[in-house]
Parts: C-alpha cells; structure tokens; sequence
C-alpha cells in the first residue's frame, strides 16, 4: 500500500511539472508545446567465478520540452527538475526553434487522436530485492552453469537486474498521461574449452514480474548446455541449402521487417518493401500483428510517444503488408494519417504453426540451423543481407555437429517470400514474439 501511494504522489509531482513546462511554453509565446518527464531507479548486480564483480544502483530523472512556433521547432532537455531549470529549459527550446527553418509537416498529432482514458495494463510490479539476495541469487546461477561439464572452464558472470520507471508525456492539446512499469531480469553467461577450441553462450530470463522469472538454477543450467553444445564446432563447404533460424534469432528478421516498414525509411525510400503497402511479401500463411494493450507486455502502452491512443492491428495478415509503422511527422510526409507508432511497435506476434523445432528440422530435412549471428550486414535500400554466423548442421532431420566460421546470404525480400514454416517454440523474452524461421535457400559461405 505505501509503495502504491507513494508511486501516486510521485505521478502527481510529474504530471504537475509537464503542466508547469506547457505553461511555460506557452507564457515565452509557443503556438504549442508537448513535454515528457520520466524518474527511474534500478539495481544491477553481477557476479564472476564467485565473487562480486559490480552492484550498480542507479536513479535517473530527465525532462525534455519541443515547442513550435507555427511549424519551427526546438527542442530541449535537462536532468534538473527545479523550477528554474524548467524555465531555462523551455528557454532553450524557444530560442531553437525561432532560428529553425520552418517544416509544413511538423506540429503535434491531431487533437483527436489523442488516447481519451489510459487503460491499466499492470505494468509496474517492483522487486524488493535487498543486494546480499541479489548476490546469493547470482551466485547459484554462475555456479549451476559451471556445474554442467568440466569442460565449462571461465564465466563472463551472472547478473541480476531490476528497474521501475515512471514515465509522464503531456501536450498542448491537453493530454497528459503517465504510467509506471518494471522490468527485471536474470542472465549468466559462461565459457567452455575441448582441445583448442573455446566457446561461449548465454541464458537469461526477463519480466515484468520477477515471480514470473525462470530460476536461477535454471538459466544456468540452460547457459551451460548450450555453451557445452558448441564445442567442438567446425566450418563447412559452401553451399546452398533451407536455413532455420532459431526463435531468437528469428526476431532479427522480425525487427529488420519493422525497420524497413518504419515511416522515416519511407518518406526518405531508403526501403526494400517502399511502395509495398496492400502487396504480397510473405506466403499467405502469415499473420503477425501487434498488441500495444496486452496485459504485462514488456513493450505496452496506452499510447505513443505522441499521446495517440494505440490499439491491436495487423501489419501483415494473408502475407500481406497491411499496415506501416507512422508517427505523425512521417504521416504527414507520406500524406497518410499516423498509426500510433511514434516510438516504435509494442508488442509483436508472428502466428506460429504447428511444428516445434524439432518437427522443422524434420521438414528441413539437410541444412543449416542458425543459433548466433554476428556482425550487422542489412542492406535497407535493397533488401541485400549477409551475416557471420554458428549454429548447428543437419542431415536427415537431426542436428549432426555445430558450426562456425560461416557467413549466410541472401535477400530479405525474397527470404520472406521464401518463408516456409514458423515453428511454435515462441520466443518470448521481449518486445517481438515468434518460432522459428525455415526459410526454404540460403547461400552458406563456408571454407
């Protein structure tokens, strides 16, 4: 009950200062105003081969104002919160935005759009946590990964990691509106040796709710079983063969499709899928589609960066490109109406079908299952991808050796034509949700 009166008192105090900062904006002569302050606090802690390695407590507080002269812009920000910095912030920005050329397509999101109720999505669940339990809790972590193999010979830590922020956003439409949240999460990562050849990998676990987190022992056991999973890896011939990306690697080509659908890519065509909107780019299996409301979401929220209300959509449904991703500016620049996406997707999800991984690699029957990539090789313009990669080879459905020292091709505009199967091991530790990907050729540059 008190952390909840004390989390009111606190949204009381910010949304007064984003009152404070658009009244002040207005007094120095903005035509309009938007203004956000955010306040957050969080613990990390992380420990190697036993001992303490750091204990990071951190507390954040951040204010920034945009102000418009009809369509000049400026922009300001501070970490002080006094009064004066709130005047001599706004100040800054004024002075901005009177020496800025003006922009037709500049101003705030239309007063219509603006979210009329904010909706609890039971974002904010705080961990109290003390250090000596944070510290025990990493410990058992490290040391259930090292008890996996002797092979398992060093460790880059465990750590564990807490926040709660409060964020507050309000323009001069009269919107303000503000929500807590919390994120907490527990990871371990460790090395193993077999001859002269060392590898690494990693396990962790994230939430909004820290009773939602897998345990300790868990997520290192899992980072050991994985890192042992690799030793041993070779090379491989060149070739072109189907290629699986395992679900977290799967996100990558999610997130790659969000860029290139994005409104700034757009307006500025340095897009593969421009002019794509209403067109098939995936076969008609595929449905992925966002849920800003969705409750305990690690990326919802009530509205956009903008104050827009968001809601569920379809950004691709039949394997057809429904929807971009628009804040206002890029709207207006593409002479469309903004989809409440200032600040990004919140919430994606790829519909999976009724395979696990082990049934794609069945399907695939020989290729290439890729469980890291490295290096950031995308082409937005075209589409042209490339990327070092590891993972594992398999022949007659069955992973036969791990790999490494591979780089993979291709296309991304054909790769998702060439989607064969999502798999319904769901990736779901972050803001996008899917299986895995088989995707029917990929060129593999081997020795």
């Amino acid at each position: 009950m008190n952390d909840t009166n004390d989390m009111k008192q606190r949204s009381a105090r910010l949304e007064q200062m984003v009152e404070d900062l658009l009244q002040e904006a207005k007094r120095q002569g903005a035509s309009a105003a938007e203004a956000g302050v955010s306040n957050d606090a969080g613990l990390s802690v992380t420990v190697r081969k036993g001992d303490v390695e750091t204990i990071e407590h951190t507390r954040d507080q951040g204010l920034g104002i945009t102000v418009y002269f009809g369509q000049r812009k400026g922009s300001a920000s501070t970490s002080d919160l006094s009064l004066q910095a709130i005047t001599d912030t706004v100040k800054a920005a004024c002075n901005i935005a009177r020496y800025t050329t003006e922009d037709s397509y500049s101003g705030l999101a239309d007063a219509d759009l603006m979210a009329q109720e904010i909706p609890d999505l039971d974002l904010y669940h705080p961990w109290d946590i003390s250090v000596e339990d944070a510290i025990e809790q990493a410990i058992i972590c490290e040391a259930a990964a090292l008890a996996v193999d002797p092979r398992i010979n060093n460790s880059e830590g465990a750590s564990i990691n807490t926040h709660n922020g409060l964020q507050v956003y309000g323009n001069s439409h009269g919107f303000v509106g503000g929500y807590p949240s919390s994120r907490h999460s527990i990871s371990c990562a460790v090395v193993g040796q077999q001859d002269d050849s060392m590898q690494r990998d990693y396990w962790y676990s994230s939430s909004r709710l820290a009773g939602e987190l897998q345990s300790p022992e868990e997520i290192g056991r899992i980072a050991g079983e994985r890192t042992v999973e690799r030793l041993g890896a070779r090379p491989i011939g060149t070739c072109q063969v189907p290629v699986i990306f395992q679900a977290e690697m799967a996100v990558g080509l999610v997130r790659s499709l969000l860029g290139a659908i994005r409104g700034s890519a757009l307006y500025r065509k340095s897009s593969f899928l421009l002019d794509q909107l209403e067109q098939p780019i995936f076969p008609d299996f595929v449905h992925i589609h966002e849920n800003p409301l969705l409750q305990r979401g690690l990326s919802s929220a009530p509205f956009d960066s903008e104050g827009v209300a968001t809601g569920p959509k379809d950004i691709v449904a039949g394997g057809v490109l429904k929807s971009y991703l628009l804040g206002s500016y890029s709207a207006r620049k593409l002479g469309m109406q903004t989809t409440a996406n200032a600040g990004g997707a919140r919430n994606v999800f790829v519909d999976s079908g009724d395979q696990d991984l082990a049934g794609l690699l069945k399907t695939m029957n020989r290729g290439l299952l890729v469980t890291e990539m490295m290096g950031h090789g995308l082409n937005m313009v075209t589409g042209d991808y490339s990327r070092g990669a590891a993972g594992f080879w398999v022949e007659n459905g069955e992973i036969q050796y791990p790999v490494e020292e591979i780089t993979i091709a291709g296309n991304l505009k054909q790769m998702f034509r060439q989607l064969v199967a999502v798999g319904n091991d769901e990736e779901r530790r972050g803001s996008v949700r899917t299986g895995s990907w088989l995707i029917e050729a990929m060129t593999i540059a081997g020795q």
